[in-house]
């Protein structure tokens, strides 16, 4: 069993997993619009070029997600999505990257059980907390 993040986006998907796909070294392997769907003729002309469905694989890890229309979008709240990884300096990167037009919440630093950890939520309101452990 694994379990996968899902994210909303309020129209800019794309954008968004171009970013992570970039920052996170990893591969889009789909991204569909509602135009090539056949809820395209149920869609607004405006939306069809949003995203319906993106999947990003990086590592053993995978993200998708959708652009939400606007009376279904919501803020993510009440959750992050969590990056591990294995040196200061990627925690470091990756950090770097998701608060540069984001909104840090706690800036990356040494904590009891980290090397490295920092809480951001990106430009895209995605909220995410960058993990290098200490060796157990």
């Amino acid at each position: 069993m694994k379990i996968n993040p899902y994210l909303l986006f309020n129209g800019n998907c794309a954008e968004a997993f171009k970013f992570y796909e970039k920052v996170l070294g990893g591969k889009i392997v789909g991204m569909m619009t509602f135009a090539e769907t056949p809820a395209a003729e149920h869609t607004e002309p405006e939306w069809r070029g949003k995203i319906i469905h993106a999947r990003l694989v990086f590592g053993d890890n995978v993200l998708m997600a959708s652009d939400a229309p606007p009376q279904h979008f919501e803020a993510t709240k009440g959750m992050a999505v969590t990056v591990n990884v294995d040196t200061p300096a990627e925690a470091e990167r990756i950090f770097k990257a998701f608060a540069e037009g984001g909104q840090v919440k706690m800036d990356i630093q040494e904590t009891f059980w980290a090397v490295r950890y920092g809480m951001v939520t990106d430009r895209f309101g995605t909220p995410w907390m960058i993990n290098c452990e200490k060796p157990q």
